[in-house]
């Protein structure tokens, strides 16, 4: 990054203080033999493009020619040689056939000696060696500086990383400001605010940390590179860096559900027959995903398991480890009934609805837990409902056949008398 002692040096260089040890009134001018060693040097320094921090540097040496030399309307231009050390100013003038203005127009006659294709209303530049440049004209310099720097940092920021967008960067933490903390990146400072912190997580200035690189903002101060430990995309980085059979493509991610810091799941496939997928994430001895944990922390469990076609099967896997009894799909509605043992409903639901939550978000279906217990009994009360409703029916005509015998049984004595 281009930092103020960036520009403190150029500053320096150009506003050469030739009498400040015996107390006098400082005489400023520029070195431009040490401006020229300089804008090489740094350049080598810092890593950046040499005619960045030339054309920075010109720009300076013009707005100081116009101080000293020129007017504020002048359209000015200024180039310093590296090799010679030699500054020149060129003044864009107007070609009319009388001059109002001799800062900003020329005449005809005049402008055909420094180019004899000229023509009326067209330009020409009149060139000038600087000698030196006054104090004034060097603080105008250094305001130069200090904008154009800015501006291009900004740019070469926002050039190098908007390129590293998704990927994993590591890091320094710089500082921690209530629910912000703040990493530097090298040539760049990322914000971590709290929502894209690992849940729990700690951290301190000079802690090494691997961050995600979720986006980079467009803001009034500049670039701002907004990193991320919270994000599934970290999670999918970090076994991938663990898992090189995902490069070739023999087995692959489908799909992740996390809740940084307390559990994670995450489901697999594998496009190459006989190649087991969790057992490739897993590694031997789970060293693979004892690696990622130990980066997001041990107390973040990760749930392994397989994708699958069938939205079912899928379902089943990804409520791991529970045992399922029967899963009821409504495709319309993307909902998901599932009926569990009973003691297995407590696994299903997870510490405070966990398990299911995360299964819903990896399947994309919203699951409804029950035990076998309680889906019996719901069975039991709809059928004692439909018995209820038939039997209505048939105890009306018995209580009818019943009149209807009292009656012919009262018609049968009354004719016997």
């Amino acid at each position: 990054m281009w930092s103020d002692f960036f520009i403190y040096r150029v500053v320096r260089i150009i506003i050469n203080d030739k009498s400040a040890a015996d107390n006098r009134r400082p005489e400023m001018d520029m070195d431009f033999k040490q401006l020229a060693a300089s804008i090489t040097s740094i350049a080598e320094e810092k890593n950046l493009p040499e005619e960045v921090v030339k054309d920075t540097v010109e720009q300076a040496l013009a707005a100081a020619y116009r101080r000293d030399y020129g007017d504020r309307e002048q359209d000015i231009r200024a180039t310093i040689n590296l090799n010679t050390s030699v500054v020149t100013a060129y003044i864009s003038k107007e070609v009319v056939k009388e001059v109002g203005d001799d800062k900003v127009e020329i005449s005809l006659k005049d402008a055909q000696k420094i180019d004899p294709k000229a023509e009326i209303g067209g330009t020409v530049e009149i060139e000038d060696t600087v000698e030196k440049f006054g104090r004034v004209a060097a603080q105008t310099a250094k305001q130069v500086i200090l904008q154009r720097i800015r501006e291009a940092e900004r740019e070469i920021i926002m050039e190098e990383y908007e390129d590293k967008i998704g990927t994993v960067i590591n890091g320094i933490v710089s500082r921690v400001e209530g629910n912000i903390t703040r990493v530097d990146l090298g040539k760049a400072q990322g914000i971590m605010p709290r929502s894209e912190q690992i849940q729990g997580e700690r951290y301190f200035p000079g802690q090494r940390v691997k961050v995600f690189l979720k986006d980079v903002e467009r803001g009034f101060r500049g670039p701002q590179l907004v990193v991320s430990r919270a994000n599934t995309q970290f999670i999918e980085w970090l076994f991938r860096s663990e898992v090189p059979e995902m490069e070739n493509g023999a087995v692959e991610i489908k799909g992740i559900s996390r809740e940084a810091g307390v559990r994670t799941k995450l489901a697999v496939s594998s496009t190459v027959p006989g190649v087991d997928p969790v057992g490739t994430f897993v590694g031997g001895h789970g060293s693979r995903v004892n690696a990622v944990m130990s980066e997001v922390g041990e107390q973040e469990k990760i749930d392994i398991v397989v994708w699958d076609e069938d939205t079912a099967t899928y379902i089943v896997n990804a409520l791991s480890p529970t045992k399922v009894e029967k899963v009821v799909i409504d495709e319309k509605t993307k909902k998901a009934q599932v009926i569990v043992p009973e003691d297995q409903l407590s696994i299903a639901i997870g510490r405070g609805g966990q398990n299911v939550r995360l299964a819903s978000k990896l399947s994309g279906y919203e699951i409804d837990i029950s035990a076998v217990g309680e889906e019996v009994k719901e069975v039991v009360k709809e059928e004692a409902k439909e018995s209820t409703a038939e039997s209505k029916p048939v105890v009306q005509k018995l209580k009818r056949k019943s009149e209807l015998e009292n009656n012919l049984l009262s018609a049968i004595e009354e004719h016997g008398e």
